[in-house]
């Protein structure tokens, strides 16, 4: 839908403002249309994409390369912190059509004059809300300074809060308004609310991921302290969990999120803002550990499960002291059940099906995937079946 609605305005070069959910094929919306007009021969940066975190950034750019397939020499370069500076510099002092990053590197290469923006035609701004929710809007206004004027920008965001009305306003020129999410199939979600002491809440939790026995999970905690704290405590009950907050360092976010992705590690433990940019395919329960701040918080941790036709499971942990701000949360399809009666495992362990191994190495040090497999394969004598994706 949301390619039919914005592919033919954006192509008459339109400035539109789309609601469209994480998921539901916008990148090909913009993507298509950037490539479309792009000059291949003026190695100038043409087109700009914003993006709230590397992750996202690295999957938008990816998904650019996939449909510039048919084009030849197209460049795309990423500019995202937690990544040296000095190789992305040197990468756009050799030219490039399209920039996708964060806002904060984007602008330190646009600071230093590394980076120019005076020929750009589209900018784009992916999951604008939470840019504005992590606090990026001075950068983003600072790099619009750089643009020019008469330039197409198009706006995506999953949810249509006041400020992303005033951001539209301030950025864009009659900016067209399409909406995608009403024609998006709802995530199907059975959510389960259980009363615990405050004492026991790890206890409970490993109760419940006994008796429902998912094999990968996501554990929303509201501070850094507690994500380490139950992680902990999950692994030594032998539940194989990770926690990601804002305290690692990129390379161990990047790590952690990696593994958790590729089934390595069956538990997550995270705080909302370490777990934006997660986009995992398959995650068969969402946990809160602590309530979140508000209702659309819950909405956007527990749609992180359930997604594709899959079957998702959300469970919301609240301790007696909270009983009466549940009231909120109660309605006809959500289920407040006693934790009590739920079948706990002695000895409940929770492995992962998968190992991941990260090489310091790719394309630019002639590392090939033929090569990697050839090495498991032949001296480390693993037997192909037994080897995944390798990205």
């Amino acid at each position: 839908p949301v390619q039919a609605e914005s592919l033919p305005h954006i192509l008459k070069n339109c400035d539109v403002i789309v609601q469209a959910k994480t998921g539901s094929g916008k990148t090909a919306a913009f993507g298509l249309e950037v490539l479309h007009k792009l000059h291949v021969k003026k190695f100038i940066v043409q087109a700009l994409i914003l993006c709230p975190t590397r992750k996202l950034a690295d999957q938008v750019a990816k998904e650019l390369h996939r449909l510039a397939q048919a084009t030849h020499n197209v460049k795309i370069l990423t500019l995202c912190g937690g990544a040296a500076f000095a190789p992305q510099y040197e990468s756009i002092l050799h030219g490039a059509h399209i920039i996708v990053g964060t806002p904060g590197r984007v602008l330190q290469h646009l600071d230093k004059e590394h980076l120019s923006l005076k020929d750009l035609e589209t900018l784009v701004l992916d999951e604008a809300d939470r840019m504005l929710d992590m606090g990026f809007i001075d950068d983003i206004n600072k790099i619009i300074a750089h643009a020019p004027e008469n330039r197409q920008t198009l706006l995506f965001s999953a949810t249509y809060p006041e400020k992303i009305i005033k951001l539209s306003s301030a950025i864009q020129k009659n900016a067209l308004n399409i909406q995608t999410i009403s024609g998006e199939q709802a995530n199907k979600i059975t959510e389960y609310f259980y009363e615990v002491a405050h004492d026991k809440k790890t206890s409970m939790l490993i109760k419940a991921i006994s008796h429902h026995k998912p094999q990968n999970i996501l554990v929303f905690c509201n501070t850094k302290v507690e994500t380490q704290d139950v992680a902990d405590t999950l692994s030594a009950a032998g539940i194989d969990a990770l926690a990601i907050h804002g305290d690692l360092e990129q390379y161990q976010r990047t790590d952690v999120l990696v593994r958790f992705a590729n089934k390595s590690c069956s538990v997550l433990v995270a705080t909302d803002v370490a777990a934006r940019g997660l986009d995992i395919k398959e995650l068969e329960m969402v946990v809160n550990y602590d309530i979140p701040q508000d209702e659309e918080t819950y909405t956007h941790r527990i749609g992180r499960t359930g997604r594709a036709g899959k079957e998702g499971l959300a469970i919301t942990l609240f301790t007696d002291h909270q009983a009466f701000a549940m009231g909120n949360y109660r309605n006809t399809t959500r289920r407040f059940d006693d934790i009590n009666k739920l079948n706990k495992v002695e000895d409940v362990t929770l492995t992962p099906p998968n190992v991941t191994i990260v090489l310091e190495g790719g394309k630019k040090d002639r590392m090939r995937p033929g090569d990697i497999l050839g090495a498991l394969t032949g001296e480390a004598g693993i037997e192909g079946k037994y080897i995944g994706k390798i990205d």
